[in-house]
């Protein structure tokens, strides 16, 4: 069959892992698109790509392309998607997905009345610990799941500068969308859908950089988060996160059942590709690692930790699009991530557990 090809929208994680990963399955990448022309060219020359844009209109409407990778910041994201699926373009679009769940909902939509492959860039289920995990659940490793418990602590020595400042909550920033919706989603595709959340986020480190005057700024970008989610199925699962340690410890996630519980940590902030999963039944004294299935380890890509999993999900990206269909993580496990998302700000500000429908 004939190759795909896609432009790459956003040059920071795209240059990285997006391009990469795509040419690394024998996709064609004819255009990479950034605002800045100067970046996309610099990228273009970089990656051994043919053409640079920041004609975004442009880049959708060219004949040679078959889908568009949006990698730019979430705020983004609702128009360009739009725009993509209106061109006739199969869409892969970075996390978080939406500023909100309306927007979210709005793309789903929109997805759906298309008919294209469209989904999101939730790449750690093909990490190969969290897809043990599922596996092992699926099997019964547990019995019937109840508990989950995560945490991630993330950090080092207080910096003499602040960092520059980033997005707002407003526009989709702060370490809830960016490193809280990939455990959401992982979460969601264990146990299934959420029911009730109560949430809390702060921003315990406020001070930014802005990087145009030099000047110490206040962002509301939160650096640190809770949130207890409990699932329709009965599983209560709840998670500490903070970038605002130093030094970090890590994430850890431990997972307990009728039958037995499961332990899998990672020494960063995303799942590593030789991570591994620790296991222990009822009446067991130590837990023990479980051996891993070769299945999801099938190759190894030393250039970014984050290119195997990508990979894997290009690869069903791609299936989807042969097939006709949008295989998850799709815009449907995009749109239910943002409802827990919202519903954690909003129970953050009120005080109070929110449901979703």
């Amino acid at each position: 069959m004939a190759a795909l090809r896609v432009g790459v929208v956003g040059l920071g994680f795209g240059a990285t892992v997006h391009v990469p990963a795509f040419l690394s399955e024998g996709w064609e990448v004819p255009v990479v698109w950034s605002r800045r022309l100067e970046r996309a060219q610099e990228q273009a020359v970089a990656l051994g790509i043919a053409e640079a844009t920041n004609d975004f209109a442009g880049l959708i409407a060219r004949r040679d392309i078959d889908a568009v990778a949006i990698a730019t910041p979430p705020a983004a994201h609702h128009e360009m998607v739009l725009a993509a699926l209106a061109a006739g373009k199969h869409v892969l679009c970075e996390k978080p997905f939406a500023r909100n769940a309306t927007e979210a909902r709005q793309m789903l939509d929109a997805a759906t009345a298309s008919r294209l492959t469209a989904m999101v860039a939730h790449e750690f289920r093909f990490a190969p610990q969290r897809a043990f995990v599922r596996q092992l659940l699926d099997e019964g490793y547990v019995g019937t799941p109840q508990v989950a418990q995560l945490e991630l602590f993330m950090g080092g020595r207080r910096p003499a500068q602040p960092p520059a400042l980033g997005a707002g909550v407003a526009d989709g920033g702060g370490m809830l969308g960016a490193l809280g919706s990939h455990f959401i989603d992982g979460l969601r595709h264990w146990f299934g859908d959420v029911h009730e959340v109560t949430g809390l986020t702060r921003a315990l480190r406020p001070d930014r950089t802005d990087p145009a005057t030099g000047a110490i700024v206040q962002t509301d970008a939160e650096d640190t988060f809770q949130f207890s989610l409990t699932f329709h199925r009965g599983v209560v699962a709840a998670m500490t996160a903070s970038s605002a340690v130093g030094p970090g410890l890590g994430g850890r996630t431990f997972i307990s059942g009728t039958d037995g519980s499961l332990i899998a940590e990672q020494r960063g902030p995303n799942p590593e590709p030789d991570g591994t999963v620790r296991g222990a039944k009822v009446g067991e004294r130590a837990f023990a690692e479980l051996a891993m299935p070769e299945r999801y380890r099938p190759f190894e890509d030393e250039r970014d930790q984050r290119l195997m999993a990508f990979r894997l999900l290009v690869r069903e990206f791609e299936r989807g699009i042969r097939e006709g269909t949008s295989p998850s993580p799709s815009f449907e496990d995009g749109w239910r991530c943002q409802q827990v998302l919202d519903a954690v700000r909003e129970s953050s500000r009120s005080g109070r557990g929110v449901s979703i429908s």
